[in-house]
């Protein structure tokens, strides 16, 4: 579905397990990385379509995850030019989307890429909170970094310490301007 300002509704999942760390999925064929993502088909509510997305694209079900906070409102990113398909209708500039952080509580036998035919992602890895916003593509940056500072609070307590993986202690962006 495209909104009338050229926006594709979207929901978009961040997993984190037992130890806050967050599932960092590579794109089947590509050396990118990204979290899961997908359309809201129509007469889907968000929460549904997180739900059929996060089980289509890496094969967990409600059950295997506890949803922790979801975006007060829609976060949009621009594609860039070269990527708009200038002879589709209605045209899609861009992402309009939800995002869900979810606790994951199953086993690793769980998680399963081949649900579809068209399987998203080939690998996973889990990594820092901070290391998202570095690596995913330069398009979706800021909208990963308002996602991740939204959500931080839902996952980390004010005064918790967050280890860079260079050994390093420093606080996410919203936990150093909480600080008490």
């Amino acid at each position: 579905m495209i909104d009338a300002d050229g926006y594709r509704l979207n929901v978009g999942i961040i997993l984190s397990n037992s130890k806050k760390k967050l599932f960092w999925g590579r794109r089947i064929g590509q050396s990118s990385w990204q979290f899961p993502q997908g359309g809201i088909d129509e007469n889907e509510t968000p929460l549904q379509a997180m739900h059929r997305e996060l089980e289509e694209e890496v094969g967990l079900k409600a059950e295997h995850v506890e949803i922790l906070g979801v975006t007060k409102d829609w976060l949009h990113y621009d594609l860039p030019k070269r990527y708009i398909r200038q002879n589709c209708h209605p045209l899609c500039i861009g992402q309009k989307q939800r995002w869900y952080l979810l606790k994951v509580d199953c086993f690793k036998s769980h998680f399963c890429f081949d649900k579809t035919t068209h399987p998203e992602f080939d690998a996973y890895r889990w990594v820092h909170y901070s290391v998202p916003e570095k690596e995913v593509v330069y398009f979706k940056r800021r909208v990963y970094e308002r996602a991740l500072q939204e959500l931080a609070p839902y996952l980390f307590s004010k005064n918790e310490q967050i280890r860079k993986k260079s050994g390093t202690r420093r606080t996410t962006r919203y936990l150093r301007q909480h600080r008490r």
